[in-house]
């Protein structure tokens, strides 16, 4: 007798459905057919015994079951549940129309018991785009799949409560999901802006950053506040939009990085990977290609600490998503985009001993150490980013000092209103233009225009600092958020003047 099921799998980011068919005839030989993994082919020893512990028959038949279509390969174990209902019913075990227009996931475990899967997420956005009935999944996978809405989706907990909940009807009510509140944005040890003595340099610099989308440079002596000040920026971003959410939380899922509990993304991610992290798990990869730290950071902040310790060849994964905000991986079997829209923040010492520039250190690096030491960020990589930010050492007076400075929900409500003029200014914008950072030439052209005594200004920083197109383009861009932040419709000189200034690497004097 065969039987049809409907289950699913990961390809990239997005979900493929899978038709599960399964034939029992005569014979006593098991097969399995279209292209499964190991963890795939494995499935019948867990399912044999699950079956069995269940309380069900197994039938010592020849089973055939394939996985279509033929020419996409099969991994993981979500599959196991589809083809244990396939097998019952295609035993006579189970009514086959109560499989009809459902999609089933799952994994079994040896008594039976239903155990969480990867991707559910992108899943379940299929099943609904393909206008199925519902989802029947493991328990511990239904509030991240109740987080799509227009379908219902079952919980269930076993085998035997599955089929049991098919042959009764839908008695049972769907999952509902429930979201916790919003959480008020900290650093992940709870610091908050207020808490930060002096740096009031760096910390304008970082506002204009989160108001326009802007990556960011800081350059500092050891101990001046760089990794507190980045792992702060989070606490000023606009708050993360439900489509955001959506799509980092399908990242997260593949990865098995998704909360059971609170699978929607209720803050901006923050990722900040060791300097000894290969460029496969920074931007992904593996034979069926999976997002590295650089995809999970999308729509949040990747944090790159000591900078010139990254692997020359790891600084350059980077490069391309920069540019394009998606990461490509190419296989000889498959290709896959994954989105990487996110502000890279790095932090880096100003030479190899840290003290080059410092008020009361001197510096025993130097120029030619200087210089080896700079090469190892190449110039098309801080060409990409659009402020180097000097993080002075804060004095004595400043650290002593009683006196309280702006919460990050006060410098978070500035940034708010200028995302949202950017909003408003690329409303009618072709593409996925959003903020400042996002501009193309086209639109930093129209968006950006200059009075002569700008021009004047920008024309002679060019020359003496021998700035590149991409970082004019740059330029502009920043100032075009610092106009925002001030609330003026056009770029003044000073604004254009406070953006040139955080072009502090390109100076000629920098190696001393």
């Amino acid at each position: 007798m065969l039987v049809k099921t409907l289950s699913s799998a990961i390809y990239g980011i997005r979900a493929q459905m899978i038709t599960i068919e399964v034939n029992v005839s005569r014979g006593i030989r098991y097969h399995m057919v279209g292209l499964p993994d190991v963890a795939v082919k494995e499935s019948l020893q867990r399912i044999e015994t699950a079956i069995t512990s269940s309380g069900f028959r197994m039938p010592r038949q020849k089973i055939v079951v394939n996985l279509a279509p033929a020419y996409i390969r099969k991994e993981g174990s979500a599959f196991d549940l589809p083809i244990a209902l396939g097998i019952l019913a295609a035993s006579k075990q189970l009514d086959p129309s109560h499989l009809e227009n459902r999609l089933f996931l799952g994994e079994l475990s040896l008594g039976g018991d239903l155990l969480p899967i990867r991707g559910v997420l992108s899943m379940t956005l299929l099943a609904k785009a393909k206008q199925l009935m519902g989802v029947i999944l493991p328990a511990a996978n239904a509030q991240e799949a109740a987080v799509v809405e227009g379908i219902d989706v079952y919980a269930m907990s076993s085998l035997a409560e599955t089929v049991s909940f098919l042959k009764r009807g839908t008695d049972k009510p769907p999952h509902r999901f429930r979201m916790k509140a919003q959480p008020i944005p900290r650093s992940a040890d709870g610091l908050d802006f207020s808490d930060v003595r002096g740096q009031e340099a760096a910390k304008r610099a970082l506002e204009i950053a989160a108001a326009g989308g802007h990556n960011v440079l800081l350059v500092g002596p050891p101990g001046a506040g760089k990794s507190m000040l980045a792992r702060l920026l989070p606490t000023i971003l606009p708050p993360i939009t439900l489509r955001e959410a959506l799509e980092t939380a399908q990242l997260y899922s593949i990865t098995g990085k998704l909360s059971h509990e609170q699978p929607v993304m209720r803050a901006r991610p923050f990722r900040a990977p060791h300097h000894t992290i290969s460029p496969a798990a920074l931007a992904g990869g593996g034979s069926y290609p999976h997002p590295g730290e650089i995809s999970l950071a999308h729509n949040g902040v990747l944090f790159l600490d000591e900078l010139p310790e990254f692997r020359r060849s790891v600084l350059e994964v980077l490069r391309q998503p920069l540019e394009s905000h998606v990461v490509t991986i190419t296989r000889a079997k498959v290709s896959t985009d994954f989105p990487a829209d996110f502000i890279l923040v790095a932090a880096m010492n100003p030479c190899p001993c840290g003290f080059l520039n410092h008020p009361t250190k001197n510096c025993p690096c130097g120029s030619r150490v200087i210089r080896q030491y700079m090469s190892r960020i190449s110039g098309p990589l801080l060409d990409r980013i659009d402020m180097q930010i000097e993080v002075v050492p804060v004095s004595f007076d400043e650290l002593n000092t009683e006196r309280t400075t702006e919460s990050s929900a006060i410098i978070r409500q500035r940034v708010i209103l200028a995302r949202e003029i950017q909003e408003k200014r690329f409303a009618t914008s072709q593409g996925a233009t959003h903020c400042n950072a996002r501009m193309d030439h086209r639109q930093v052209r129209q968006q950006c225009p200059l009075h002569e005594e700008g021009k004047a200004l920008l024309r002679t920083a060019m020359d003496r600092l021998g700035l590149s197109a991409r970082a004019y383009d740059r330029i502009l861009k920043v100032a075009r958020t610092i106009a925002d932040i001030e609330g003026s419709c056009s770029i003044e000189t000073q604004h254009l003047a406070e953006a040139i200034q955080y072009r502090s690497l390109d100076r000629e004097d920098w190696a001393g």
